[in-house]
């Protein structure tokens, strides 16, 4: 008997988000792997949005961090004279409510010491930030400096929301996807671990949400939250409309297996895509790190056509193969690409989880 947790499907995300939030009645924290393109942006939007369009008591209730949040600060390059850059601050948004007068300078730069070497100043005045280095001043960071300094920002206003202040009391759920997208694996562990412990901390204070498809950021969280009461998923796309759930709370690393399931799926209806090799590629290099191998061709080692298989896993996944804009193979890739995915599943015996089919569900609502 199979007593493997059944997907659930959800045709549309206003009932995917009555499921979350259902789930934080219960539990302090609900954590959510899912691949890019899946639509976690949509659905952090949707969850905060729910709030406001219910007739019950509607209103914000929800601290968010996602693609928008970063969308609330924009730069002022300074053309004409090109000395003074600065990155201007969206005042509008109920996100900088506590803002001015809390004045979050030295909380912001205590995250901000631990991941980069710049410092700045907050024009309260005018809304903006300048940023310096040494004995440079209005400088213009990296993108990736300057989504962190975004990041610092939103776990300092976090901090506000424990200590109760009065301008973030509004707040009853954090909503936080994918905050940082390119980040390596040790600032991925530093983040998640610092987020851990700041949501540790205000545990009595808010429910909070995590979405990513960072695999080691969200085993850090995923570790670090455990002795608490949460849930975990894997959300993925039906492969018609809607989304399905699946719950993951006895299989913390799911997901890398559910990669596993996909690559068997398409395989199986011959709709496979360039952006699969990429996939493939990736499953072979967490196999061989768990292995301690030194390459991922390795995991292919004395098989039949392990030269061939090896080279082009090396070709083939190096192309910049998008979720978004999807490329069916030609013919001969695809019958590659079933024997390399064969060859692989025949020497390893990874236990699938089913994926599909999935099970309607009736959620309850607030």
């Amino acid at each position: 008997m199979n007593n493997q947790p059944k997907p659930i499907f959800f045709p549309d995300l206003q009932k995917l988000v009555i499921r979350l939030r259902d789930d934080l009645n219960d539990h302090l924290f609900v954590l959510l792997y899912a691949y890019n393109g899946t639509g976690k942006t949509r659905m952090s939007m949707a969850f905060k949005d729910y709030a406001k369009k219910r007739k019950k008591n509607p209103g914000a209730d929800t601290l968010y961090f996602n693609a928008f949040t970063e969308d609330l600060f924009s730069w002022d390059n300074d053309l004409a004279n090109d000395t003074e850059r600065v990155l201007k601050i969206n005042a509008s948004s109920k996100f900088f409510n506590g803002f001015k007068e809390l004045a979050l300078e030295e909380k912001i730069f205590a995250y901000l010491e631990r991941y980069a070497d710049f410092d700045f100043k907050i024009d309260y005045d005018n809304w903006k930030v300048i940023f310096s280095k040494g004995e440079q001043n209005h400088i213009k960071v990296s993108r990736g400096e300057e989504n962190i300094f975004i990041w610092c920002v939103f776990l300092s206003i976090c901090e506000l929301v424990i200590e109760d202040s009065k301008s973030y009391e509004w707040v009853k759920y954090v909503y936080i996807d994918d905050p940082i997208s390119s980040l390596d694996d040790n600032n991925a562990i530093a983040v998640a671990s610092d987020l851990a412990q700041l949501l540790k901390k205000g545990k009595d204070r808010i429910k909070t949400v995590i979405s990513s498809h960072h695999s080691l950021f969200f085993n850090v969280v995923c570790n670090e939250l455990k002795q608490f009461k949460h849930k975990r998923y894997f959300l993925y796309k039906n492969v018609d409309k809607g989304h399905i759930l699946r719950p993951t709370d006895d299989t913390p690393y799911f997901h890398h297996v559910a990669i596993l399931s996909e690559l068997n799926r398409v395989k199986e209806s011959g709709q496979i895509n360039t952006y699969h090799f990429n996939m493939l590629r990736s499953i072979l290099e967490k196999t061989s790190t768990f292995f301690g191998f030194t390459d991922f061709s390795e995991c292919i080692k004395d098989i039949d056509d392990e030269v061939l298989y090896s080279r082009a896993l090396n070709l083939l996944s190096h192309g910049k193969y998008s979720v978004y804009e999807p490329v069916e193979m030609g013919e001969d890739n695809k019958e590659l690409f079933t024997r390399i995915l064969q060859a692989f599943q025949d020497k390893y015996k990874f236990e699938l989880p089913e994926l599909l089919p999935y099970e309607p569900s009736n959620e309850s609502q607030e």
